[in-house]
Formats: structure tokens, C-alpha cells, sequence
């Protein structure tokens, strides 16, 4: 029997993973046995998963050996933790990404490519030592549309993921795809995108680039955008667009 872990920090994607397992007929099947993970700084987990024992929160790089020995694979699927690399030499690990490598890779890359225009969508690949880097097992791209904000775009790379998933989970759990490489890109970091959430009111630039940072910082309940008024007051934004069909 194979031991499966999958690490995951959102909600959405544990649910609708968990439910492919089952549609797939492998959460019984006597080849593979499934446990779950989420980060330690997951609150939100902490809370909702502190009576159950099917899902526990875990520090990779804490347990590497325990990992590694433990372990077939490991699936990092929106997981918000970097594998040391250590783990990534000893044991597969993949990772379900929501980026279109070697676009933007690392942190919210549907913020990035709404700023700079470079391809969005979904990349599963085997993870090396590097951040979202490593050979390539799938991918596809989704279109960013005048009218989309960060949300918008990050909910159709989901869906993308899990379609991708659907296809290659057999494969995936049995080590038989085939890879391959992709270029270096960029990489963008969390501190990139903090620096973008402070709006300077005096700044100049074309109304269009003015536009694409609002709905790049605009994500659902999120408070990205803001700006300090004369008072010193913190003044959050978001942008609405909607599609009027000619």
C-alpha cells in the first residue's frame, strides 16, 4: 500500500480533493492510504479541525526525516509552506500550483499576470529545491478578461487545478506520467505584493495601469488596497467591474 499525504491551507481545494479521491473509487481502494496536513499558522484549521483526527496540523520542515520515511508521495496542494530541501531529495513531491510556469512563479501569481500581462493558470510539477520550480507533469492556461479581479481569475485556476487533477490523479499516485521543462521566469514574492497594496494618491501612470492594480488587489473579503488620507486615515478599496454585453 502506498501512504499519500496531502498538504493543503485551503478549504475549498481539501474539499473538492477530497471528493475526487472518493468519485475516483480511491479513498477505499487497498493500494493507496490517504492522510491529511495543513500548516501550524493556519487559524482558521486550528479551530475547525481541533476536535477530529483525520486532519492535524504539521511543520515540514520540522519532520523531515518523519516525512521522508513515512511517505510515498507528497502533494502540496496550496500548502503555505516551502519544502525544504532535504524533504524534496528524499521523497517525490508534487505540487498543485496556480500559476502557468514559468509565469510568475511563487506568491499569487493571477495578482501578477493582471499587473504584467504574462499568461495565468494551473501547473502541477514535481518540486525541486527551488519555489514553484521543477519538471512539469501538466498545465493549462486561462484567459485573464478585461473585466477580472483577483478572485475572479484565482476561481477559474481552481477549477483548472482540479480538472488537471482529475486526469492525472492515477498517474500522479503511481509515479508513470511523463515530465517536462519549462524556462526559468520570474519569480514574485510576498514582499512584491505588499509593496502594491499602498497606494500613493499622487502617483501618475496611464488610467489603464491605474485600473489593472486595483482589480489585481481586489479578492473577495480581502483588504488589500488602501491609501492614507490627509488625516492620516487607513482607507481601503476595491474595484467593481461589471461586463455589459453590446
Amino acid at each position: 500500500m502506498k501512504k499519500i499525504l496531502l498538504l493543503t491551507d485551503n478549504e475549498e481545494l481539501l474539499t473538492r480533493f477530497k471528493s475526487l479521491i472518493r468519485e475516483k473509487g480511491l479513498s477505499e481502494s487497498s493500494s493507496y492510504e490517504f492522510e491529511y496536513c495543513f500548516s501550524p499558522q493556519n487559524k482558521v484549521f486550528i479551530e475547525k479541525y481541533r476536535t477530529v483526527k483525520w486532519i492535524r496540523p504539521l511543520n515540514v520542515k520540522n519532520e523531515v526525516d518523519f516525512l521522508s520515511e513515512t511517505y510515498d508521495l507528497i502533494i502540496s496542494l496550496h500548502c503555505k509552506q516551502i519544502f525544504p530541501a532535504a524533504l524534496v531529495n528524499k521523497v517525490r513531491c508534487i505540487n498543485i500550483h496556480p500559476g502557468l510556469n514559468p509565469h510568475n512563479r511563487g506568491w499569487y501569481p493571477q495578482v501578477f499576470s493582471i499587473l504584467n500581462g504574462l499568461p495565468a493558470g494551473a501547473t502541477i510539477h514535481e518540486i525541486d529545491e527551488d519555489l514553484d520550480h521543477g519538471p512539469v507533469i501538466c498545465q493549462k492556461e486561462v484567459k485573464v478578461e478585461s473585466w477580472d479581479t483577483s478572485i475572479t481569475v484565482y476561481n477559474k485556476v481552481l477549477d483548472v487545478e482540479l480538472d488537471l487533477l482529475n486526469q492525472k490523479i492515477i498517474a500522479i499516485l503511481n509515479g508513470t506520467y511523463k515530465t517536462f521543462t519549462v524556462g526559468e521566469g520570474n519569480l514574485n514574492l510576498k514582499k512584491d505584493f505588499n509593496s502594491l497594496c499602498k497606494l500613493n494618491l499622487d502617483e501618475k501612470d496611464t488610467f489603464r495601469n491605474h485600473i489593472n492594480r486595483l482589480r489585481a488587489l481586489t479578492h473577495g473579503d480581502y483588504s488589500n488596497a488602501f491609501f492614507i488620507d490627509e488625516e492620516g486615515n487607513k482607507v481601503h478599496l476595491k474595484i467593481q467591474l461589471d461586463r455589459t454585453n453590446n
